[in-house]
């Protein structure tokens, strides 16, 4: 059985962070859509598993590439796509009974689309066209929770919760490099707060590496107290400014 979804999406009822993807009847779309999934499909639908063909498409330039595409269960499972291609298609296998939400993969933002319910029918093809929407690019990623002793670049158990977010990221979206920048307060010598800063943004870096992510996607540098995000007045303040962020860098 081959079943084409129609499904909607009011922007309205959306979460602040919704939108980048409205839902609309798949069996509308061109027809190089439908050749394309026949055509480049690496997966086939089973008795347990539906197969989910996404076409990412932006209303003025058309097919969308480099899209991850997250479908997560009600019990957090996960299944992601490859990254959109030049036609702004993408695939996923996943079991059937169950509803999925849809969002896309960013790093340290949640972009909401919509959610889909596979039945438990066998064999089933589920087309969704997806029309996305640019949005300006997320603040930096600050790692909360990423804890070092006082004057060394040594990770505390407490900091990989954050810096997984961050490699499930780079394992999904193969195309992405990051910079991992380390901060300080302003609290001692200046030189050696960013010497300090640099090993620690190298630490988090070795972390990702240690996992399987090619280093030459990943950037470390240490700013020390040359950006802070608070005035240096106070221990809170201070707290703020010693943090490590991720930004996901411009394509070269």
């Amino acid at each position: 059985m081959h079943l084409a979804v129609t499904l909607a999406l009011l922007l309205s009822s959306a979460s602040p962070d919704a939108g980048s993807f409205t839902l609309h009847d798949a069996s509308g779309g061109k027809e190089a859509h439908g050749a394309r999934a026949a055509k480049g499909s690496k997966l086939e639908a089973t008795k347990t598993e539906a197969v989910l063909r996404f076409f990412v498409v932006d209303k003025d330039k058309g097919p969308i590439k480099g899209i991850v595409i997250a479908l997560t269960s009600p019990a957090g499972a996960k299944v992601f796509t490859d990254e959109t291609d030049d036609e702004g298609y993408a695939e996923a296998l996943v079991p059937n009974g169950q509803r999925y939400e849809i969002t896309y993969l960013s790093l340290g933002r949640k972009d909401y689309a919509a959610d889909v319910t596979v039945t438990n029918e066998p064999k089933q093809t589920i087309k969704l066209t997806l029309r996305y929407k640019p949005r300006p690019a997320p603040p930096p990623f600050v790692l909360t929770g990423i804890v070092f002793d006082t004057g060394k670049a040594f990770l505390k158990g407490s900091g990989y919760d954050k810096l997984d977010v961050v490699l499930e990221f780079m394992t999904h979206k193969r195309s992405a490099r990051i910079e991992i920048s380390g901060h300080t307060d302003n609290v001692g010598n200046a030189k050696s707060n960013k010497v300090l800063s640099q090993k620690r943004a190298e630490a988090c870096r070795g972390y990702l590496i240690s996992k399987g992510i090619d280093g030459a996607r990943i950037k470390a540098v240490g700013f020390g107290d040359e950006r802070p995000v608070a005035p240096n007045d106070n221990d809170d303040n201070r707290q703020k400014n010693r943090r490590i962020e991720v930004v996901e860098l411009p394509p070269p």
